[in-house]
C-alpha cells in the first residue's frame, strides 16, 4: 500500500486564456509522473475550455511562505497608507481652493471693458 501511495504525486494546474491573461489555478490532479499529468490536464481541462496555453507543477516543487516570513513582510509593507483612499481626503479641499482662485469668463470679459474706458 505505500508504495502505492508514493506511485502517485499530486501536480497543480494553471492556465491562460489569451496572451495578455494572467496565469490561473485550475485544479489538482493525481498522477505517476510529469507527462501523465500534463495529458490528464489537456483532456480534462483543454477540451472544454478556450486556452492557449496549460502549466503542470508538482505540489512538492511550490513553496509557500511559512507564518515568519509572512509576518515579517506585512510589517514591511504595513507603512503603505498612501495606496489607500484615506490618505487623499486632503484634495477636495485642496480643489476647491484652486477653483475659487480660478478666473471665471466674465471676470475676463470685464477686463476688456476696463481697458477701454
Amino acid at each position: 500500500m505505500a508504495e502505492e501511495r508514493d506511485f502517485y504525486q499530486v501536480y497543480e494546474v494553471f492556465s491562460r486564456r489569451g496572451k495578455k491573461a494572467p496565469m490561473q489555478h485550475q485544479f489538482s490532479l493525481l498522477a505517476p509522473n510529469q507527462e501523465m499529468a500534463l495529458m490528464m490536464a489537456q483532456e480534462n481541462f483543454m477540451r472544454r475550455e478556450d486556452v492557449i496555453d496549460v502549466w503542470v507543477v508538482k505540489q512538492s516543487d511550490m513553496r509557500k511562505m511559512t507564518s515568519e516570513e509572512r509576518q515579517r513582510w506585512t510589517k514591511r509593507l504595513d507603512n503603505k497608507q498612501y495606496r489607500t483612499t484615506k490618505g487623499y481626503g486632503y484634495l477636495r479641499q485642496k480643489w476647491k481652493e484652486k477653483e475659487q482662485g480660478m478666473l471665471d469668463e466674465k471676470e475676463i470679459l470685464s477686463w476688456k471693458e476696463v481697458k477701454k474706458k
